[in-house]
């Protein structure tokens, strides 16, 4: 068992918002205007890391227009297949803000109930839901909660949702999705979907998921962050939406996605990581990405002239063999290994996705069970709330060249300012 993860080197976050996610962004508060319901998705194995904050202050300005709005009563496990029917028919407009997490089959299922409650104490105003697009009863609930919230406002002739997430969290597949399952009969596919992220660039025309009661949907281009972040969170943050291919991989060195890739792996299962059916039998867990990668390359047959390994194309085939299958086999790691008590430790990491990690001490493992793990995560959610003010505090949210733009822009204000000022003295002589 690994007792000591080292965090690997990383480098400075670049910077990826085409165009088309600017134009987007602006769109938004015009667009709200005729949504009722906002389905915000996010992936399971970066649950905090896919907020877009640059969302939160247009959706709570909405929603404070709109009023709190009817309240769908406590959301059902993600594992239901139907949801609580709305209680009793309400006139006030629909303003329901819903967060999917895409990908649950990618994380392990010890940790989505804790994860799940942990989120609804820390923003009530908020629906949680995990789902899998390969499961259909997660999309057949997702389906019922929105006919539900729809027949739940009568007076209204059409339910509209507003689908908004970061780059590549399956929005397009949702909706395809969603449409098989709401409308009876074959149904085309209505959006074009890709492993890259970036495929959809525009606002989609209104998508019908349900015909009784009638339910549309828009599909909007992704949008990333215009800038990641300083330091090391910065880092971290960009080396992880690359991972699950949000932002352009070519960004980053293979190599260096691999190195923090490797850590993640650690950390999830110290005791028998999921990358050891990789290597040669009787392995042992690996801490270093370049013995890691030779080890792999080796293995592969992945050689060079002389019999060097190529650590590049490993790099590269241990990526897409995460995206692919070693996903589904990190989601296996166990809440505790059974054999950490064993080693006499005073305290060993644990994590759940590539967002969450904490300590677990001696005590604490005889009574690990779902509250202890919950306690744990919602101590995750608060220090990722703390350090996010406290980059938007310090000005770590912002890059140099959107403070000499904002800088700038302050200039020509108070310059203006100043010249409506002297105007205004000019003809009250």
């Amino acid at each position: 068992m690994l007792t000591h993860i080292p965090f690997p080197p990383l480098p400075a976050p670049p910077s990826w918002f085409p165009g088309h996610m600017l134009q987007f962004q602006r769109m938004l508060p015009t667009l709200l205007n005729k949504t009722d319901v906002v389905l915000e998705l996010r992936d399971a194995r970066l649950p905090l890391t896919s907020i877009n904050r640059n969302f939160e202050g247009v959706l709570q300005k909405w929603r404070r227009e709109r009023g709190k709005g009817p309240t769908l009563g406590p959301l059902v496990s993600s594992d239901a297949t139907t949801t609580a029917p709305v209680a009793g028919p309400s006139t006030v407009p629909a303003c329901e803000r819903i967060v999917v997490f895409s990908k649950r089959d990618l994380v392990p299922e010890w940790g989505i109930k804790p994860f799940q409650h942990a989120m609804t104490a820390k923003y009530p105003d908020q629906k949680f839901f995990f789902a899998s697009w390969n499961r259909t009863r997660d999309i057949k609930a997702l389906n019922d909660l929105f006919v539900n919230i729809a027949r739940g406002h009568p007076h209204r002739p059409e339910l509209n949702v507003l689908v908004v997430g970061m780059p590549n969290v399956g929005k397009s597949t949702l909706l395809n999705a969603l449409r098989s399952i709401g409308i009876v009969g074959p149904t085309p596919k209505a959006l074009r979907t890709s492993a890259q992220p970036g495929m959809t660039r525009v606002l989609s025309t209104r998508l019908k998921l349900s015909l009784d009661p009638l339910v549309y949907a828009y599909d909007s281009p992704g949008v990333m962050l215009p800038f990641l972040g300083k330091g090391d969170k910065g880092a971290e943050r960009g080396v992880k939406l690359a991972l699950i291919a949000g932002i352009k991989e070519g960004l980053y060195d293979t190599e260096t996605l691999a190195s923090y890739l490797l850590y993640r792996m650690n950390v999830l299962d110290p005791v028998s990581p999921a990358y050891l059916r990789l290597l040669p039998p009787d392995s042992p867990p690996l801490l270093y990405v370049h013995e890691f990668l030779e080890r792999l390359a080796q293995r592969l047959r992945m050689l060079k002239r002389g019999g060097i390994p190529d650590t590049s194309r490993a790099a590269v085939w241990f990526i897409k063999w995460w995206r692919e299958e070693g996903g589904l086999a990190s989601a296996a790691a166990p809440a505790l290994p059974a054999s950490a008590p064993e080693l006499g430790l005073q305290s060993w990491r644990r994590g759940w996705g590539f967002d969450l990690e904490w300590t677990v001490d001696a005590a604490e493992s005889g009574r690990y069970d779902e509250s202890v793990i919950r306690a744990k995560m919602e101590e995750c959610i608060d220090r990722f709330e703390e350090a996010a003010q406290e980059e938007e505090h310090d000005g770590s949210a912002i890059s140099s060249t959107q403070e000499k733009k904002r800088a700038k822009e302050m200039q020509r204000a108070r310059q203006q300012t100043r010249t409506r000022a002297r105007l205004g003295a000019k003809k009250g002589r």
